[in-house]
């Protein structure tokens, strides 16, 4: 038997979540994608056994196992092969901070000699109840879980809360205003106005419809989220010519907008040079995307026109509750500086785009802030940190730069753009491991270039309306989560501009890529912060200072981490898919909310964005995955004959198609 006390720390990160995980194994260790085609037992000892979703990971994959007193990997004769610190290996011994390659995923090797597992927790940074805008300060979601303890006094009630169905007149008992509406979307952003939108478009009319949210503007957090990662107005958003949000027929696109308003100007050559990108793209040219503020202005448009602001109504939705005539009640809050009120309402028709509820905050980084109280130095890229780019432009400095998706990609075209005005400005990007080849899927596979991976947006094309669409849509759940992870990933886009930023960067000294798993982050005697990268073998510990540190990792939508949501899913039992986000059908409806009791039943509850992820369709947070998600709910409702919501026929949708040209309103 096995008499070594070692024990193994594997950290990764899920590539289509961007999940971190950290937990602690006994040896041997089996890695596969296959649960069961991994042994249970090695020579006597009882085998760890990690599966691993993804069509690059063999059935049985590698195993890690002691030998004498070393710790040794043997690839099991895979197809893909097992990657240590980016060379193939067949066998190797491997050392404390080792990174260890298995198709997609990039796990970090550390030892934990007699180790106590402890879980691992994501951080985060959640946004602020009064603001909408992320606030480092609040350690803690905006509203308490109602399965918490809850005083008499608070809201909402505790005999709403405790309650799976709820009655109008106990609502009504309860002393706050209780409206009636037929349909209701909560969250207020992109993916309520879209649904709304096409709601209006086949036939409701607006006074009909109530939308729950902190801002008017349906874009708000959206735009303010863009700015703080250093996406300005005028710079291009990561997607297509034809996924507009204010426009469901994609017709006429960004690009031939654009192209008019360059026209319009006497720039012909700028214009037929965007209309050649569109039709070019991407083998002949680079994949056009539309400015921000572009989108944005189009919005704004499509607001007035379908009644927006009638709709609107300022909230902070606290808990949701069938009632026992088939219908939804809805506690929200209109409380803000000024005034603080609560109500009810009840809608038969409910949509849930709640987006994301927190941005994710790396967790060595997290634990800096609470030890310093430095919030200056160590930032995220979703908060604002202008302020960085300021000091740095005024006194020069270096950047330790975190994560290398399209945000990271942003924040090195900013500190390009600050050195500039500074040349005494160093970045030293830390990426956990290498990337010398890009992930494969069947005979496709993506370009890689100074170890970043390059896609033009964060889903391969066809996964919007194409072949992998119809694949994933028709495929088991079981085998879902194995193709998104074949299809997901950190990308950025390939433009020409940037790439050639980075070479020159390198070329230059001024910008560097250095591999490795961070320990701890750290503030010295001069305030620099110090990051400590895994002790290797013999090789001595690395420390990397710099004045800042700006982490790019990414947004987190788990349900657990919306107070409102996991109340749903507590109190409903409600399933979850196996990324742990709503389970919804093919047309996004919550099934399991559907509320067939009472003399108005048949309510129905929809939901879309990223708190779907891991569904029948995978870009489900870009516009045009907003507007498939609605486009399938409404369809749905319309075939269930729902009130006022008309079948978006060729004649209707040619009729409003019209009505959008000439700006008039869908009624």
């Amino acid at each position: 038997m096995n008499s070594q006390p070692w024990r193994l720390r594997l950290t990764w990160v899920d590539t289509v979540t961007g999940d971190r995980r950290s937990p602690i194994f006994d040896l041997p260790i089996a890695l596969g994608r296959v649960f069961e085609a991994m042994p249970a037992t090695i020579n006597g000892d009882r085998v760890s056994r990690i599966e691993l979703k993804s069509s690059q990971v063999s059935r049985f994959h590698a195993v890690i196992a002691s030998e004498a007193n070393s710790i040794v990997v043997t690839d099991t004769g895979s197809r893909n092969g097992t990657f240590v610190n980016g060379v193939r290996q067949t066998r190797c011994v491997l050392a404390n901070g080792d990174m260890l390659q298995i198709g997609p995923y990039a796990i970090g090797i550390s030892f934990a000699v007699n180790s106590i597992e402890t879980p691992s927790v994501n951080s985060h940074i959640f946004f602020n109840p009064q603001t909408n805008s992320p606030d480092s300060a609040i350690l803690q979601p905006a509203v308490s879980p109602p399965s918490a303890n809850v005083s008499r006094g608070e809201f909402p009630p505790m005999e709403f809360l405790q309650a799976s169905e709820v009655t109008i007149r106990s609502l009504q008992s309860m002393g706050m205003p209780v409206a009636e509406i037929d349909w209701a979307a909560i969250g207020g952003g992109l993916g309520s106005f879209i649904w709304v939108d096409l709601l209006r478009i086949c036939g409701v009319k607006s006074d009909r419809i109530a939308v729950l949210g902190m801002e008017n503007q349906p874009y708000a957090r959206y735009r303010r989220l863009c700015l703080n990662s250093q996406i300005p107005l005028h710079e291009r958003l990561r997607s297509n010519s034809d996924s507009c949000p204010d426009n469901i027929w994609g017709w006429p696109p960004y690009a031939l907008r654009e192209a008019g308003q360059e026209l319009l100007k006497g720039h012909l050559g700028v214009s037929l040079k965007l209309i050649w990108q569109v039709f070019a793209e991407p083998t002949f040219a680079e994949t056009y995307t539309p400015r921000a503020g572009n989108v944005f202005d189009s919005i704004d448009r499509e607001v007035d026109r379908i009644g927006w602001n009638q709709m609107f109504r300022y909230a902070r939705v606290r808990g949701i509750r069938k009632t026992d005539d088939g219908r939804y009640a809805i506690a929200y809050s209109k409380s803000n500086a000024q005034q603080r009120e609560h109500a009810f309402l009840i809608a038969k028709y409910v949509h849930l785009a709640t987006g994301y509820p927190a941005i994710q905050f790396l967790p060595d980084l997290q634990a800096y802030r609470e030890t310093t109280q430095d919030f200056k130095s160590v930032v995220n890229a979703y908060e604002n940190h202008d302020e960085v780019y300021k000091q740095l432009e005024s006194r020069g400095g270096s950047v330790l730069l975190r994560g290398r998706g399209i945000v990271a990609s942003r924040v090195v075209q900013r500190l390009y753009e600050a050195r500039q005005r500074n040349q005494n400005i160093q970045v030293l990007h830390l990426m956990r491991s290498p990337k010398p080849v890009g992930n494969t899927f069947n005979l496709a596979q993506r370009s890689v270039e100074n170890h970043y991976e390059f896609q033009p947006f964060n889903w391969p094309k066809a996964c919007w309306g194409g072949e992998l669409r119809v694949v994933l849509e028709n495929s088991p759940a079981e085998f879902m989560p194995q193709l998104l992870t074949d299809w997901g990933g950190t990308t950025t886009a390939s433009r020409s501009d940037w790439r050639r930023m980075v070479q020159e960067g390198l070329s230059q000294g001024w910008y560097q890529i250095t591999f490795g798993e961070v320990e701890r982050v750290e503030r010295d005697s001069r305030n620099r912060t110090v990051t400590y990268i895994r002790e290797k073998e013999l090789k001595g510990q690395i420390q990397l200072e710099a004045d800042f540190i700006i982490d790019a990792t990414g947004l987190d939508a788990k349900v657990k981490t919306s107070p409102l949501l996991e109340d749903l899913v507590v109190q409903y039992n409600l399933p979850l898919n196996g990324l742990g986000r709503l389970s919804v059908q093919k047309d996004f409806e919550v099934f399991s909310m559907r509320n067939a009791s009472g003399s108005k039943g048949d309510g129905r509850m929809y939901a879309a964005g990223a708190i779907t992820l891991g569904g029948h369709y995978a870009p489900v947070d870009s516009f045009l995955g907003l507007q498939y998600a609605g486009l399938r709910s409404v369809e749905s409702l319309a075939k269930a004959k729902a009130p006022g919501v008309r079948k978006l026929s060729v004649v209707r949708s040619l009729v409003q198609w019209l009505k959008w040209i000439f700006n008039q309103s869908p009624g």
